[in-house]
């Protein structure tokens, strides 16, 4: 019974159990593999079976695979600086290593894990594909109306935007703590 007690002691209950780090890094490391191999398969897919501006519909009229290869970013912005790209994908995947050390928070590590992949999945394309290494052009394919082309890749970041956008929302931080919103009660102070 007492060696209960020192037990509980040594290791006291914490009302937000968080994760154990090796299981965050876990979840990190999943879903960055998980998001580049998606990705570059896919990426493999079209180059091996469909022509460079050859348009498949899928569920016509919302959905097309589209073939293209951009150079620039979104909507084809920057066209002519693509190795800036490769730049600060670079410089974002060594932030997202360099936080990690950090990282307490499952939701963070979802959101990290799915940038990480992403930016390399479009890094990997701007290093290794043509015209040139570090000015390669990314494999885009995915075609919604109205809209950009895009890949999985994209899709991965974008994702793991709108997770750091709720998670921040929350007042979760990247090291799991809450930061409650602080409301005043009573008037205003001016």
């Amino acid at each position: 019974m007492t060696d209960d007690l020192a037990a509980d002691a040594a290791h006291p209950a914490s009302s937000s159990p968080r994760p154990r780090r090796a299981v965050l890094l876990s979840l990190f490391a999943g879903l960055a593999v998980f998001a580049y191999v998606f990705d570059q398969l896919t990426k493999l897919w079209v180059t091996s079976t469909m022509v460079e501006g050859e348009r498949i519909p899928v569920l016509p009229p919302l959905l097309h695979w589209y073939y293209i290869r951009n150079s620039g970013a979104a909507f084809s912005i920057g066209e002519n600086v693509t190795w800036v790209f490769t730049i600060i994908m670079v410089v974002v995947a060594a932030a997202i290593v360099f936080q990690l050390r950090k990282l307490g928070s499952a939701w963070w590590a979802l959101a990290l894990g799915l940038l990480f992949g992403g930016a390399l999945g479009n890094l990997t394309d701007r290093l290794f594909r043509e015209p040139s290494f570090g000015m390669g052009h990314v494999v885009d394919f995915i075609q919604l109306p109205n809209f950009a082309i895009f890949n999985i890749a994209d899709s991965a970041v974008v994702s793991s935007v709108v997770i750091i956008c709720l998670v921040t929302l929350r007042g979760i931080a990247l090291d799991g703590s809450h930061h409650a919103v602080e409301k005043r009660k009573g008037g205003d102070d001016v």
